[in-house]
């Protein structure tokens, strides 16, 4: 049985990383999905271990001295991190992983686990990512010059993912992205195992 793949989607915020998320997890079907660990206090209807695992910041910060998060950050006042153990158990299991997760959280994810499948989703320009942040009507001016620079900072950012998917239309975006997921499985170092296999058999 081949690995499965670890793929990271990420980008800057307006770039619509979410929405194309959540069209190749439904159109993939039976994808791995991590459930994260948090120091903050539970809401109305969430559950333990379904939503998230709720954690006291003493147990975060032992598991996180113990190295069992695949990337861990800091939101306010409150941790937020991807253990590590259950994401390696999905994809030695065969089952693909996917992330929807910040520049930072992408480059943990990346040096922890250098052969994942990280994907930069950015609009087709400045302007779009403007025109999109605007629209949610929930941004400054001020906020909104920092999600633009922030962007741009980002995007100088672009050699340390494997490929860049410029989001204009998000069907378009998305089957791109699945076409990524389908080419990187074709790969010959992700199926070498597999040929060696067949050569050796006799009967062939």
């Amino acid at each position: 049985m081949n690995k499965g793949l670890l793929i990271v989607l990420s980008g800057p915020s307006g770039a619509g990383k979410g929405t194309v998320y959540s069209v190749v997890t439904k159109a993939l079907g039976d994808i791995g999905k991590s459930i994260s660990v948090t120091t903050r206090a539970p809401r109305a209807g969430e559950v333990d271990g379904v939503h998230y695992h709720f954690r006291t910041v003493a147990q975060y910060n032992e598991m996180k001295e113990k190295g069992e998060f695949l990337e861990t950050a800091q939101v306010y006042n409150n941790y937020y991190g991807t253990p590590l153990a259950p994401v390696m158990q999905m994809l030695s299991e065969g089952k693909d992983v996917l992330f929807e997760i910040d520049i930072e959280g992408a480059k943990q994810i990346k040096e922890k686990y250098p052969e994942c499948v990280s994907v930069f989703i950015m609009p087709p320009s400045f302007e779009i990512l403007e025109e999109r942040l605007r629209g949610r009507g929930t941004e400054d001016e001020n906020s909104l010059a920092t999600r633009l620079g922030s962007a741009r900072g980002e995007l100088a950012q672009f050699k340390r993912f494997d490929y860049i998917v410029f989001n204009d239309e998000v069907s378009v975006a998305s089957q791109k992205v699945i076409d990524i997921i389908a080419a990187e499985k074709c790969r010959i170092s992700r199926n070498e195992e597999k040929i060696l296999g067949l050569l050796k058999n006799k009967n062939l």
